[in-house]
């Protein structure tokens, strides 16, 4: 036979254990704990306030929830895993603090209201908190970055060597696509400016609830507006998911670099002996696991998001009990976002840069077979003309094996009457990256400036963190 009855007396037979495992999410849903017991505690308040429930009974509530709530805090609230959710756990623990008056907190609420209510606060805190390691990463980034204004590299388009850039300017490339991602998830709020609580089960209550009082007091700007929307929608939880498998494709890109890099071809970055590890058979061997790992972390993440937008796809309005399936990807994402951009702030902070292989690199001569026609551009020559001119000198050379800088005028002259100067002059290294010089360009004025924009606002970031944190702890 089954465990006591489930809720109500509808019921005349208990639940089957079976069920009872299949259906609870209490080893899950810990995670939604002090949000939930903050939601308590607000509509707590309102009731007594709203006179719904007398004002000592309100009182008593809240003075055990907050009683809870320190327990948690302090580590030393346990959590019955028989009993089916957090909700449940937390209304048991009220129960035993203050008796039978805990039993009128649940007026005029349903889980569905107060679940939809604990994952709005949960997402607007995971948010802020994603925000925030974002700034980190940003701000190692950045760092990094001034120490590399002059270390110069090949830029790479199709893993094959392209155009010389500055490494700053490199590193900037992951901090604007980085500070995108932050943008994300700070625009997120704005889908979690309403709250649910109020909304009941499906259609509100006939009591005389105060939503707008239980809105303000949690942080929220006003209570939801459609009670059936409110209780159903998951869209903001799928709107973190999007954001968070974007961010950690963005990391994925920069954790695939540093992989590259790291390698004896490339040489261009070693990894600290605190962010790599050895092998079990080959005592030569340092392996850049923590980039490799946040790699494949990217591919968990992507899939959370599909789960969620799987869960939800086919489901009518309203609450269904699919919904309970939100958490666990929603949880394993924030954690994996997480703890993904703390090691690879880490990582950027420790690696140590091998500035003279980037250069030798740099040096590629071919790199610069583009300046080449556009010196050919600057003496009036249509690009496209340019343009096989050169290409036909770059098989030249490497017929010929000759370095294409090395090149006099009259060489050059064979192949278009247009050019002006030895190659040589046209393709020093140092002139190819300062002519560059347009805005969002490599040449070294230019990344100055950015790093001294990214620095403004990560600065602006930091203070709107700091004030959000302040209004709501």
């Amino acid at each position: 036979m089954g465990q006591e009855k489930p809720w109500g007396g509808r019921f005349q037979q208990g639940t089957d254990p079976a069920v009872e495992r299949f259906t609870a999410s209490i080893h899950f849903d810990r995670e939604l704990a002090r949000y939930d017991i903050r939601g308590s505690i607000a509509h707590a308040r309102m009731l007594g306030r709203a006179g719904v429930i007398p004002q000592a009974d309100a009182d008593a509530i809240v003075t055990g929830l907050e009683a809870i709530l320190r327990d948690l805090e302090a580590g030393a609230l346990a959590l019955d895993p028989k009993l089916e959710d957090i909700h449940m756990n937390v209304e048991a623990r009220l129960r035993e603090r203050v008796g039978a008056v805990a039993g009128k907190l649940h007026t005029g609420r349903s889980r569905n209201d107060q679940i939809a209510t604990d994952l709005a606060l949960y997402l607007r805190d995971v948010a802020r908190g994603v925000r925030r390691g974002l700034v980190e990463l940003r701000r190692a980034l950045v760092l990094r970055a001034r120490e590399h204004v002059d270390t110069v590299l090949p830029g790479y388009t199709h893993l094959q060597r392209a155009q010389p850039v500055r490494l700053a300017h490199h590193w900037l490339a992951f901090v604007e696509m980085l500070g995108r991602d932050a943008e994300r998830f700070a625009d997120l709020r704005k889908r979690l400016a309403r709250c649910p609580l109020g909304s009941g089960a499906i259609a509100g209550s006939t009591l005389p609830l105060d939503r707008a009082d239980t809105a303000r007091s949690l942080g929220f700007d006003a209570p939801g507006r459609n009670s059936m929307d409110a209780v159903a929608s998951r869209d903001a939880a799928l709107e973190f998911l999007s954001a968070a498998a974007i961010a950690m494709v963005n990391l994925s890109r920069l954790a695939e670099e540093l992989v590259l890099w790291s390698t004896a071809e490339f040489g261009f970055v070693e990894l600290s002996d605190a962010y790599s590890t050895g092998s079990s058979l080959m005592p030569q061997k340092k392996n850049p696991d923590v980039p490799e790992l946040v790699r494949g972390k990217a591919g968990r993440v992507i899939g959370d998001l599909v789960a969620l937008l799987t869960v939800v796809k086919g489901l009518p309005l309203t609450y269904n009990r699919d919904l309970q399936e939100d958490k666990e990807p929603l949880f394993d994402a924030a954690a994996t976002l997480r703890d993904s951009l703390h090691v690879m702030a880490g990582a950027i902070a420790t690696l140590t840069v091998q500035t003279d292989r980037m250069r030798a690199a740099a040096e590629d001569p071919m790199l610069l077979a583009t300046d080449l026609a556009e010196a050919l551009v600057r003496a009036g020559v249509p690009f496209r003309e340019a343009h096989e001119v050169v290409g036909k000198l770059v098989a030249h050379c490497l017929s010929e094996r000759l370095d294409l800088r090395t090149l006099s005028k009259e060489t050059l002259q064979r192949f278009h009457a247009a050019f002006t100067a030895d190659a040589g002059e046209l393709l020093a290294l140092e002139r190819a990256l300062e002519e560059r010089s347009m805005p969002g360009a490599t040449a070294r004025s230019r990344v100055v400036e950015a790093l001294a924009e990214a620095e403004r606002l990560l600065a602006a970031e930091d203070a709107a963190l700091a004030q959000e944190e302040e209004s709501h702890p």
